[in-house]
Order: C-alpha cells, then structure tokens, then sequence
C-alpha cells in the first residue's frame, strides 16, 4: 500500500518548526481559538474541530498547560471571531502548483504577503481553483517507525478505518478520507500511538521536479517567506523537492 510517500515535505516542516517554536506555537494557538468560537464550545468532547487542532498542537509538543490556557482564554474571548480562513492559490518556480491557507483578521494584509512572496521569487499568485484541481484532501497522521512492527501499525490503522498505509524512511504514513480522519486518529491514540503530524492535508496527484539548482533554490525561499507569515497556516505543494534540500 502507498500513501503520498514525500515524507521529506513533512519532515522539513517538523524541523522548521522546532526551529521556530514560538511562532509555531502561536498560529496553533490562533487555531485553537477559532475552533472554539466555531465549534460553538471549549470541550473538546463537544467540539471535533477543536479535538483535531488539540492534536495537531500535541504533534508539534505544545504543552498540554498550553493547551488548556488557550482554549480557556478563547471562550471568552471575542477576539477570535475576528479571524477569517483564506486559500490562495498559485505557481512557484518552474510551475510548481502552491496552496497557501491563511487565518488573518485583515485579509488585505494577507494577499499583500502572500502575492509578495510569489512574485519575489519567480511564482505567481493565481485565481481560485488554479491549482486546487491537482491535490486532493486527505487525513494524513505520520508515526514514528522506530520501536513498532510495521505488521501491528498498519493492522491497527486499517481497523481504525485509515484507506492507505505506507512505510516511508523511518515512519509510517496513514491515510483516511477528510470525514474518517478523526475517527481513526482517536482510535490510535487510545492505542497509544504517537504522532510526529496528525492533521487533514491538500495532497498533490503527482509532483514535479526541478532539476535546476538554482530555481530549487527560490522555491525554498519563496516557501520559507510564505511559511514565515504571521497569518499562513499551511503550504501545500507539489514539489519533489531533493531529500538534501530538505534537510
């Protein structure tokens, strides 16, 4: 079985974030606080968005006394209905197709940013649906290899009701449709499963390469910028980036 296998992607992302933990820690934080207001509660029991966002910040080791001092200060906070969530769509370098999603009480700012970044770097910000037609949205959960049968993972996974498992590098990759994703992520926490990602991804059809050095270069750092933004959640790409550029 073979799920998006560019565990690269993810890994660099993991390591950019443990780079950069104040900032990480403050756009889940901003999540957090919007799945409050929009899951109409601060019990995670009540509220699916807020468990799946509670997950997400235990993949990237916020504190749990984190956790619970954000989604405490949320419910009565009026600030968080301020926030709107915004997806731009573009190319990067050598048409490599990029999906930004943002979360921004200033929407102007925002597509200022992001169109900045493209244009900085040799991309260009396109209209809606540009790109969106090659990815596809999928629960993505990401484990650790080390220490566990691959055997007992994916029988676990499967059983859960993940659609895909791949073993790629040192971890393994579980797929599920966006509506099974936190059914199966719950279920193997109760199993006692760990993540190093858990969360609902744009997951490009194919990718592309680029075989010349020096646009792989800009299109790290147009990633980089738009990574850096206060208000960009996420950036999908197709990009087959080369494991020595991601590390």
């Amino acid at each position: 079985m073979s799920g998006h296998s560019k565990w690269n992607n993810i890994k660099r992302k993991k390591e950019k974030a443990d780079g950069a933990r104040a900032k990480i820690f403050t756009k889940i934080g901003r999540e957090l606080a919007v799945a409050v207001k929009e899951g109409g509660s601060a019990d995670p029991a009540a509220n699916s968005r807020l468990r799946d966002c509670i997950a997400k910040a235990k993949a990237a080791n916020v504190p749990n006394d984190n956790i619970e001092r954000i989604i405490k200060k949320a419910a009565g906070d009026a600030s968080a209905d301020n926030y709107e969530n915004m997806t731009y769509e573009g190319y990067g370098p050598s048409g490599v197709a990029v999906i930004v999603e943002a979360l921004t009480d200033n929407r102007n700012r925002t597509a200022a940013d992001v169109r900045h970044a493209f244009e900085k770097y040799g991309g260009n910000l396109g209209t809606s649906g540009c790109v969106s037609f090659m990815f596809n949205q999928k629960g993505v959960i990401v484990i650790e290899r080390e220490g566990l049968d691959e055997d007992t993972v994916m029988a676990d996974a499967l059983e859960a009701g993940a659609s895909d498992f791949a073993a790629d590098g040192d971890v393994f990759e579980i797929s599920t449709e966006p509506s099974d994703f936190s059914g199966v992520r719950e279920d193997l926490e109760k199993k006692g499963y760990a993540f190093v990602s858990a969360e609902v991804e744009m997951v490009p059809d194919t990718y592309t390469a680029i075989a010349d050095p020096e646009v792989s270069e800009k299109m790290q750092k147009m990633l980089d910028l738009l990574e850096d933004s206060d208000d960009v959640q996420n950036v999908w790409h197709n990009w087959d980036a080369p494991e020595d550029e991601e590390e």
